[in-house]
């Protein structure tokens, strides 16, 4: 089923979405303080049960495969988020946070991402709605990120580099204002790879927008709550490649299945390329991810035992 959300629809998900964030920014602004391992694991239930009750939304309004398309959507951008809060680690050290503040910092540095996120959204929708031979080009994009990912590993601090921006707003801004371009223009970087990959789940631009602002806004109280069990997910990357992989081949297929490029099987639709639903992607995300965290547990405890 299509998803078809008028004007109001969307009207009434922006207006809840911004209460949402209008309390969490609250709350934040209100006292800052360095959350608990308690407090933090509190809020990540709250922002993960209200991503499971929004999909169940999605079921009864669009059916099984939009809510199925949702929770992969969402679980690949969780994971993909998370696993870049290394990075975020790494500026706040650099610029020399203070921990009380990082809470601020880090939501209103993701508030600045997810208004970027909205456009680079709409605009990769325009795009796959005018050009369906978009979708060779994020296919190819994802299985080329997978591979870098498999390649390079985790960054580290010595990787992390000022992008032109943040260089720029050194100079004529304080250096608050500094972390907060550097916090919203990575998290864009990060979408480069990400937002395709949800795109390669479902074209629908309702669900793209809905799965980053509940992947996002997790975000910051998974920050305190990971703190060092980033290191022990020591195959982290490994499974975000295969998901990335799946995905960009998945893509490719579709891309197939509705091509009009010329040069490509005399500009019609390959109609031997086979069509990966959404219960194999959902299963193969969730499957993918939870034996590599398994994975990276028993070696992390493996290692322990023997240091």
């Amino acid at each position: 089923m299509i998803v078809t959300v008028t004007g109001w629809g969307w009207a009434a998900t922006l207006g809840g979405l911004g209460a949402m964030v209008l309390l969490d920014l609250f709350l934040v602004t209100r006292r800052p303080h360095e959350p608990s391992m308690r407090e933090a694991g509190a809020w990540v239930g709250v922002y993960i049960a209200l991503a499971l009750l929004f999909g169940l939304l999605v079921l009864s309004l669009w059916g099984r495969d939009q809510a199925g398309a949702f929770y992969a959507g969402w679980l690949t951008e969780y994971s993909l988020s998370a696993d870049n809060l290394i990075v975020f680690v790494i500026i706040m050290a650099r610029f020399r946070v203070p921990r009380e503040q990082q809470q601020r910092v880090l939501m209103i540095g993701i508030l600045l991402a997810l208004a970027l996120r909205g456009a680079f959204i709409a605009v990769g929708a325009a795009a796959i709605s005018r050009f369906s031979w978009v979708f060779y080009l994020f296919s190819l994009f994802l299985v080329y990120t997978a591979v870098k990912l498999l390649t390079q590993g985790e960054p580290d601090g010595d990787e992390f580099k000022d992008n032109p921006l943040v260089r720029l707003s050194r100079r004529v801004l304080s250096p608050t204002v500094v972390v907060l371009v550097a916090i919203g223009t990575t998290d864009v970087i990060f979408a480069l790879d990400s937002i395709p990959a949800v795109f390669g789940l479902t074209a629908e631009p309702y669900l793209v927008f809905t799965v980053n602002v509940f992947a996002l806004m997790g975000l910051r109280q998974l920050y305190f709550l990971i703190g060092g069990l980033l290191d022990r997910l020591v195959y982290l990357s490994l499974g975000l490649a295969v998901v990335l992989a799946f995905i960009g081949v998945k893509l490719f297929l579709e891309a197939m299945a509705m091509n009009n490029l010329p040069f490509v099987n005399g500009g019609k639709p390959v109609s031997w390329a086979p069509h990966i639903g959404i219960p194999l992607s959902l299963a193969v995300i969730v499957g993918t991810l939870a034996l590599t965290t398994v994975a990276s547990l028993m070696k992390s405890r493996r290692d322990a035992g023997r240091g």
